[in-house]
């Protein structure tokens, strides 16, 4: 049978790749200022690693290459060291003062937040398209 919509499975895993992405970087912003997380600990910024993978062994139909599909690898907490900022008011404070804040750099988790929902628009405008293709062939075999 020929498969209409060759790019819907690659475009597909990578809509819902590009969702957790999106996930992830929406917890870190609201973690921005949290510092008292865990365990006393300072909220840790995640980081989301995808990775390639072939959604069928060998061949697809004809001798077609199988599609890949991206999908998370996984998610790890950025090792980097918190960052320290003077506050004594805060009760999570040392005895110097200092409080142990996120290592989160909201404009950086806003520019990764920007490029996961280009991707994410990307990946939807080929599923969009492949729909559209796929609509105009089975009209074009009606007639």
């Amino acid at each position: 049978m020929i498969n209409l919509l060759p790019g819907i499975q690659s475009s597909s895993s990578a809509l819902d790749a590009e969702r957790v992405r999106m996930e992830v970087v929406s917890q870190n912003i609201a973690n921005a200022n949290v510092s008292n997380f865990e365990n006393g600990k300072p909220y840790q910024r995640q980081i989301v690693h995808f990775e390639s993978a072939l959604a069928a062994q060998g061949t697809g139909v004809a001798g077609e290459a199988a599609p890949e599909t991206v999908q998370v690898a996984k998610i790890e907490k950025d090792a980097s060291p918190p960052r320290m900022v003077y506050d004594p008011s805060n009760p999570a404070h040392n005895a110097q003062g200092w409080v142990a804040m996120p290592n989160i750099n909201v404009h950086e988790e806003m520019v990764d937040l920007i490029a996961a929902s280009r991707a994410f628009e990307a990946n939807l405008a080929v599923v969009k398209s492949a729909r559209t293709m796929a609509m105009q062939s089975l009209a074009i075999a009606r007639h």
